[in-house]
């Protein structure tokens, strides 16, 4: 029998969501790949008797190993290559200012504000910022080998070995990625409509399939942006992956008749994927669905069979895929625009550089061995875009301890030469594995790989570890201080406001779903758009509830607004399927009365800094399809109003 702890014994909910490890599955070609990429260099360094130039291509290596997360073999040439580049960069203006005192405080503090900045755009830019300041931070605090271009040519070819390995099977499995991800993106919605009758992990499977979409559209646009020419197989993957929106909107429709769906329906969904997957559409047997007597019903054949359709065709309809690709264009651009000119990603950037130039100037003034870890810590606790600062701060700190305990028996028991090799390749496959449970399992596993690698360059065995305990813990009370603490970058600013602005644009659907707008696909894209900002801004508020009150508390009373504005944007989609399929027009007037309501209730989420409810009632003709709709505006009215 377990036995619960007392009331005041019981950890904090904030820290157990820390600790609490995410489930995911192990890639084990990464982890064949992280073996064999940060070994290699280092038995071809001690074979050639530099054993110090093998270290530096094995970071090299783990820089690839940090960037290797894409699926698609021609995603994969963007996420490590670029970085790498971004990363020779780093190092080269870091060896500029070895030893150079304030000049090297300054360069590095403007190497930390432009990283800042560009993680902003996107994934690869990300990883490329946080390459450009580590490498430009470890160039400024180690003695490199000369000449200049000898450190970054041996740590660019490590990171290119990751992308040679990662592309060995590319002849092989050409589009198989691709085509995994429509796959799964069926099959999220096929959970969807598994549990349409269930109001509790309606939401939740709602978020996946939203996750599932997003990265299907972004590998396989990001792939065709960059194709010369038209791709017949990414022309049909797009296409098929654009025939399955029509069930995506039926699903609301199906869920506010509180009734489940005949399992035949899911089912035939699954069908779909399997064929998608495998390419092969001649032993495609859907199961024979129920005749469809309401608006619902018929929403829902006419959508599977439209998808069928489009699977099933032998040619794909290109019309539609060149908006897509200028969309992901326009996006891109957007997100470039936007690092440079929003005051978010100028505050990202100048807290990221505020805080490195206070690491600098510290180790300068107080002397510190191999000082350039302190700044490093603060990198990776600090980068803007991986999360909760305090959350990643206190993983850095427990990952750092468990990774220098794993650490301490390996420097005391192996000496520097050749049993470096084996002991590499059991180290490096823990990054990749243990990487995508949290940072604090990445923090454990990477520590070790690190230390290793210094103590190869820098032979000072087990007199590393206590240094590098107290640089980490002053990275992260940096981190904590400057970068958290003082900055009045409050949990409003960064949640509300992107809040308030989901509410506003779920104004403009309603109002573009019922008014005179006839374009199908402008309203698709709208939608879409939304559930992938509600998407982020449920991350958003995830990360927060990571943090101890009161961020924490804050973002747990704000959580029902989340849910009740996704309520809003299923309710008007669902309203407009069965519009679509029969159901009598809202009058202007209706619509006109849900959009004002809207925008009240958008203003009071920029204004509100406590939530407190009031009663609100929607009038409006009874059996009205925008009824659902008034009733979740009223409910998302009466959480959130400013006291």
């Amino acid at each position: 029998m377990v036995r619960e702890l007392p009331i005041g014994l019981a950890p904090p909910d904030w820290l157990v969501r820390n600790l609490r490890p995410r489930p995911a599955p192990v890639n084990w070609a990464a982890v064949a790949r992280a073996s064999l990429a940060m070994a290699s260099p280092l038995a071809a360094g001690f074979a050639a008797g530099q054993p110090a130039l093998g270290a530096l291509a094995s970071m090299g290596a783990l820089n690839g190993v940090i960037g290797d997360t894409a699926d698609a073999y021609r995603m994969r040439v963007i996420t490590i290559a670029v970085p790498q580049l971004t990363g020779a960069v780093g190092v080269i203006l870091g060896q500029l200012v070895f030893g150079q005192g304030w000049s090297a405080v300054v360069v590095v503090t403007l190497v930390a504000l432009v990283s800042g900045m560009i993680s902003t755009i996107g994934t690869v830019a990300s990883v490329s910022g946080l390459l450009l300041l580590l490498n430009c931070v470890v160039g400024a605090g180690l003695p490199l080998p000369h000449p200049w271009w000898l450190a970054p040519l041996l740590m660019t070819g490590g990171g290119l070995l990751v992308l040679a390995l990662a592309l060995l099977a590319w002849p092989l499995r050409a589009g198989v990625p691709e085509r995994a991800a429509v796959a799964k993106a069926y099959r999220r919605v096929a959970d969807l409509l598994d549990d349409t009758g269930d109001d509790d992990r309606y939401i939740g499977t709602r978020f996946d399939v939203t996750r599932a979409l997003d990265q299907a559209f972004d590998l396989i646009l990001g792939h065709r942006a960059r194709h010369h020419g038209r791709s017949e197989e990414l022309t049909r993957l797009l296409a098929q992956l654009n025939a399955i929106t029509p069930v995506v909107e039926a699903a609301p429709a199906v869920h506010l008749t509180g009734r489940p769906l005949p399992p035949e329906v899911p089912r035939a969904v699954r069908e779909l994927a399997d064929a998608v997957e495998t390419g092969d559409t001649t032993r495609l047997r859907l199961p024979k669905l129920p005749l469809a007597l309401t608006e619902t019903e018929r929403a829902v054949d006419h959508a599977l069979k439209h998808t069928a359709a489009v699977v099933t065709s032998p040619s794909a309809d290109p019309r539609g895929i060149d908006e897509h690709t200028v969309a992901l264009h326009v996006r891109a651009a957007q997100a470039t625009r936007n690092a440079v000119l929003s005051a978010g990603s100028w505050r990202y950037g100048l807290r990221l550089a505020v805080c490195i130039g206070i690491a600098q100037a510290l180790v300068s003034l107080v002397p510190v061995p191999r000082s350039y870890w302190v700044a490093l810590t603060v990198t990776f606790v600090l980068k803007p875009d991986f999360g909760s600062v305090f959350s990643r701060a206190l993983l850095r700190a427990l990952g750092t301890v468990v990774g220098l305990a794993i650490a301490a028996a390996i420097l005391a028991e192996v000496p520097i030469g050749w049993w470096d090799v084996p002991v590499m390749m059991l180290l490096a496959p823990l990054v990749p594995a243990l990487t995508p449970r949290g940072y604090g399992f990445q923090t454990a596993a990477i520590t070790p790989v690190i230390l290793l690698l210094s103590d190869i360059l820098n032979h000072e065995g087990t007199g590393l570890l206590l240094p590098r305990l107290l640089d980490s813990l002053m990275g992260c009370g940096i981190a904590l201080v400057a970068g958290y603490l003082l900055w009045p970058e409050s949990w409003h600013t960064r949640v509300g406001d992107r809040l308030a602005d989901a509410v506003e644009d779920t104004a403009v659907y309603v109002e573009t779903a019922f008014g005179t707008e006839t374009d199908p696909v402008r309203r698709t894209r709208m939608r879409r758009r939304l559930y992938r900002d509600l998407s982020t801004i449920r991350t958003e508020f995830q990360r927060a509830l990571t943090e101890p009150p009161p961020t924490g508390r804050r973002a747990a009373a704000w959580w029902p607004l989340v849910v009740a504005v996704e309520r809003i944007v299923d309710a008007t989609t669902a309203a407009r399927v069965r519009v679509h399929h029969g159901a009598p027009p809202p009058s202007s007037a209706e619509v006109h009365q849900v959009v004002r309501q809207l925008g009240e209730l958008a203003e009071g989420v920029r204004e509100a800094e406590i939530l407190t409810g009031f009663p609100t009632h929607l009038t409006g003709p009874a059996g009205s399809v925008l009824e659902p709709v008034r009733q979740e505006v009223a409910a998302a009215r009466a959480i959130a109003t400013p006291h």
